[in-house]
């Protein structure tokens, strides 16, 4: 058994983290651990399950996911889950490179060649939707999805709903299916409204349709439409999966494996959903290893979906530095791995997460990368509106 030697973070553009952990074999993994929004607080949090995993045997990575969870005696969370997550992803990547396997090759198996997948359109306040559905068509793409809405007030004017319904249109019209994300920007008044005006044009689902601090609301509002109600990115481990399943008010999860705990606790997750007749759609608007980490637990679960990819997202182009040339497939050796035809991507075929990502370049871009802030809106009257 081989131990770990070095465990290293590296914050790079548009908004990601990576993490690098190095046996004393010299073998390697990568994993992510971004947390939009929150690079310092990810990073103090990586700091100190540095010191506590440096000189872990490489090979045990459920031994130590259970130390990280179980003897911090504080459990969960969006930041110290996220933590975790980088460490696992990397662990299963160097696993998996060590043998010569892909992971999915490690977690049973593959149940699928290639992975049904959507990409984004338009920003928070999306214009010429039209034109970028037929951008995204060319691209490959099959289903798009896109806000819901702009920033709304908790009770706001009807009129400002209108709109949704006719981007939908628009991208119907396109030949598209369409997913909008309420991105819990919607509260109650408003979302029961836009859901019925929805309803007609019959949307993949709806994503957070409201908080998810609200579940006896979310459990209320699936009630009352035959959409289908999607949410997950909020949800930190299974624990706080459980009740979503157990009231039957969703019928799609999306937990993110950067911010769920990794490539152990997703897949966790995704058995618990099958369970329960809920399909899996793994949340990742963010960076390659994400996505590839998504991608080996996608393509082993019978109750997969659809995957989120970042490729041209809105927020790739939100740098500190505004440059916006930095994208999906920035730091990639082998740009192709996440090609889209016909609406789907291909199973990877490499060992580990089966992408090589360019060391030099992300060691060079983290030296002096700022932490990428969330989106701030506010009212009229000057009052914090929902990201």
């Amino acid at each position: 058994m081989v131990k770990i030697k070095t465990i290293e973070y590296f914050r790079v553009l548009p908004r990601w983290l990576f993490v690098k952990v190095t046996d004393e074999a010299g073998n390697y993994g990568w994993g992510e651990s971004t947390l939009e929004g929150h690079t310092e607080a990810i990073e103090g949090s990586l700091d100190e399950l540095i010191g506590r995993f440096v000189g872990y045997e490489a090979d045990d990575i459920e031994h130590i996911w259970q130390v990280a969870w179980r003897l911090g005696f504080y459990r969960g969370g969006a930041v110290f889950m996220s933590a975790i997550s980088g460490i696992d992803i990397a662990l299963w990547d160097l696993k998996g490179r060590k043998l010569g396997v892909p992971i999915y090759s490690l977690l049973g198996g593959k149940l699928r060649h290639k992975v049904a997948v959507y990409s984004w359109i338009g920003g928070d306040r999306p214009s010429d939707i039209a034109v970028q559905a037929k951008q995204r068509k060319e691209q490959g793409f099959t289903a798009i999805k896109m806000n819901a809405t702009s920033d709304l007030g908790w009770l706001d004017s009807p009129s400002a709903l209108q709109s949704s319904v006719e981007r939908l249109k628009a991208v119907k019209a396109a030949g598209l299916d369409a997913g909008l994300d309420f991105h819990g920007r919607v509260h109650k008044p408003m979302a029961k409204q836009l859901a019925k005006l929805l309803e007609p044009h019959q949307p993949l689902f709806i994503e957070e349709p409201l908080l998810s601090e609200h579940p006896e609301a979310i459990k209320q509002f699936s009630q009352h439409t035959t959409i289908p109600i999607a949410l997950g990115e909020r949800l930190y481990s299974r624990w706080d999966v459980k009740p979503f399943l157990e009231s039957g008010a969703i019928d799609v999860l999306q937990p993110d494996v950067s911010h769920c705990g990794g490539i152990s606790e997703i897949r966790r997750i995704a058995a618990m959903c099958e369970a329960y007749d809920v399909g899996l759609a793994p949340h990742c608007p963010l960076g390659p290893i994400s996505l590839a980490a998504s991608i080996q637990v996608a393509v082993t679960s019978p109750n997969f979906v659809i995957q989120e990819m970042s490729c041209g997202i809105h927020y790739n182009k939100m740098t500190p530095e505004g440059a916006g040339e930095w994208d999906l497939n920035s730091y990639l050796k082998d740009k192709s791995v996440f090609d889209v035809k016909e609406g789907y991507v291909q199973t990877p075929t490499g060992p580990g997460l089966g992408i090589e990502v360019d060391e030099d370049l992300i060691r060079k871009i983290s030296k002096d990368c700022k932490a990428w802030r969330c989106l701030e809106f506010f009212g009229p009257d000057g009052a914090v509106r929902e990201w």
